[in-house]
């Protein structure tokens, strides 16, 4: 096997995100459907022949501070496994950071499939469910990496089916993000306690692409309000979205303040990508495939 070895972390895409309540721990009951966009997000590398440590490259590195995922997860790999030096990882930051899509939890369960591909002996002796579910809420569907409903503060996953890809245009104001965003928007949602276990929606297969939008018009994402209560801009992207040529629904991914429109066709989610870059053209914009 060689030593030098590559992975995608692709960016989440929060198609449904439904609140049901604060748990007394303090967290949140979620069921949110995700899907991950096939050819935009992260990308490591990892040299397993090298010391261990962490470089970021990329468009993005800059607006990384302090320790990220991919560190954090290197350390607790090594604590749980002595024996182990995961080897040199360099992260190419391409997402924008802190932006509803997942970046850093997916960069952190990228890192843990790379790190098993180079240490086969790694997934006998470490619980890499029980370590992403450590890393964060978003680590595990991530990890999963592929369409899922996912429920609880995101510890229960379960596969979802699509009928064949979706093309969507996904879109970052690249406005300043606050600090401890989600927390601010999760203040400004306000949820009521949790008052009993709420059924996981049964989308285990979506039978077209109607049926998808369908779902997303009755389940909607409960933190779009909150987050443009914090970060006004996303109201002008979704506006945005909504009036580019065939865009079927346009909704915020996570807590954002990234949003995404869904189109029928590749062809029209490029279009539309390259009009809302041309009017915008301080914003992040990508026409890509969710699966």
């Amino acid at each position: 096997m060689p030593t030098v070895l590559r992975e995608d972390a692709p960016a989440k895409v929060n198609l449904t995100l439904r609140v049901l309540g604060r748990r007394p721990d303090g967290y949140h009951e979620l069921q949110s459907l995700v899907a991950f966009a096939r050819d935009i997000g992260d990308v490591l590398t990892l040299d397993a022949a090298q010391p261990a440590r962490v470089t970021v490259v990329g468009a993005m590195a800059d607006a990384l501070t302090g320790d990220n995922l991919v560190e954090i997860a290197v350390r607790r790999i090594e604590q749980a496994v002595p024996t182990i030096t995961v080897g040199a990882v360099s992260l190419e930051k391409r997402l924008p950071v802190a932006a509803g899509v997942g970046g850093g939890s997916a960069d952190a369960a990228a890192l843990l499939r790379i790190a098993c591909r180079a240490h086969p002996v790694l997934s006998a002796q470490i619980d890499l469910d029980d370590l992403a579910r450590r890393l964060g809420a978003d680590v595990p569907v991530c990890l999963f990496n592929r369409p899922a409903m996912m429920s609880g503060v995101g510890e229960r996953l379960t596969a979802v089916q699509f009928p064949a890809p979706v093309h969507a245009v996904l879109v970052n104001p690249m406005v300043p993000v606050p600090s401890v965003k989600t927390a601010r928007v999760f203040r400004a949602l306000n949820a009521p306690p949790l008052q009993a276990d709420a059924p996981v929606d049964d989308i285990s297969q979506l039978a077209d692409l109607d049926a998808l939008i369908t779902v997303m018009r009755l389940r909607g994402n409960d933190l779009q309000s909150a987050a443009i209560s914090v970060m006004p801009e996303i109201e002008r992207v979704l506006a945005v979205l909504s009036r580019s040529p065939s865009c079927l629904i346009a909704r915020l991914s996570g807590a954002g303040p990234t949003c995404f429109g869904l189109y029928r066709t590749c062809d029209e989610a490029a279009t539309a990508a390259a009009l809302i870059s041309h009017q915008n053209a301080k914003w992040w914009v990508r026409a890509t495939t969710l699966a």
